[in-house]
């Protein structure tokens, strides 16, 4: 008997069966077993770049320009209402959101709660995509949890290296939930603020990505979703909340 036989009928099946396997993972749905790839594709369309003009630490200095993140939490045909931090709109000037890293609208704040650190903002621009709010509530109970954040961290150390505005997504877990604050395991820098925080499973937002310790950078901070829908239902009940 040739000796090679044996050992070709062997590839041979091999072969045959990894054909079958490469069939069979083609029928399957992308991404299936990949729930935060789903979900930051759901929800990245909701999130919008914030750009602004704030007092420079010197006085008679031109304004410096600062960014942060914002969130689509409604939209119709009168424009769109955008939630982010207050801390990061703070005395901002000639504001403006960018929504699908492309087109650049001005915008409004209209409401702002310094206590909580939440703001809304306004621009005309109608139905942009709006994200799902989930729920802060009994996080205590779900340690570990994988979350995602997506925002616009240093984008003018982006547009220094002549990188393409996108928008960028960090990955963690859920540390604690605190007296008022969210704790992750995320790199809030600038540019984050006001971002999304979100189950990497589901995409329901619990949280807008706020703050970090200056000497422990790997411990981020959330304002949590039900702080900021108590201030929505208080000052943008008429749509929907």
């Amino acid at each position: 008997m040739n000796p090679l036989v044996k050992p070709l009928a062997k590839s041979t099946a091999f072969l045959t069966a990894m054909a079958c396997l490469t069939a069979l993972c083609g029928c399957a749905t992308h991404y299936a077993d990949d729930p935060l790839v789903a979900s930051a594709r759901g929800l990245h369309r909701s999130v919008v770049l914030l750009t602004m003009n704030v007092p420079a630490e010197k006085k008679h200095a031109p304004p410096d320009q600062e960014y942060a993140t914002g969130v689509v939490v409604a939209s119709g045909k009168w424009g769109s209402d955008v939630l982010t931090v207050q801390h990061a709109v703070d005395h901002a000037s000639d504001l403006h959101v960018t929504v699908d890293n492309k087109t650049k609208l001005n915008a409004d704040v209209v409401a702002q709660d310094k206590d909580q650190d939440v703001a809304l903002l306004r621009t005309r621009e109608p139905n942009l995509p709006v994200a799902v709010l989930g729920s802060s509530k009994d996080l205590d109970r779900q340690l570990g949890r994988e979350l995602g954040l997506l925002g616009y961290p240093v984008p003018d150390d982006f547009d220094d290296e002549g990188l393409d505005l996108a928008t960028s997504l960090a990955t963690g877990n859920l540390s604690a939930s605190r007296n008022d604050a969210i704790e992750v395991t995320m790199p809030i820098v600038p540019g984050y603020s006001g971002g999304p925080i979100f189950l990497a499973d589901t995409g329901e937002i619990i949280a807008l990505a706020d703050s970090r310790f200056d000497d422990e950078r790997s411990i981020g901070f959330g304002v949590p979703i039900d702080d900021a829908k108590r201030f929505l239902h208080q000052y943008d009940g008429a749509h929907g909340f």
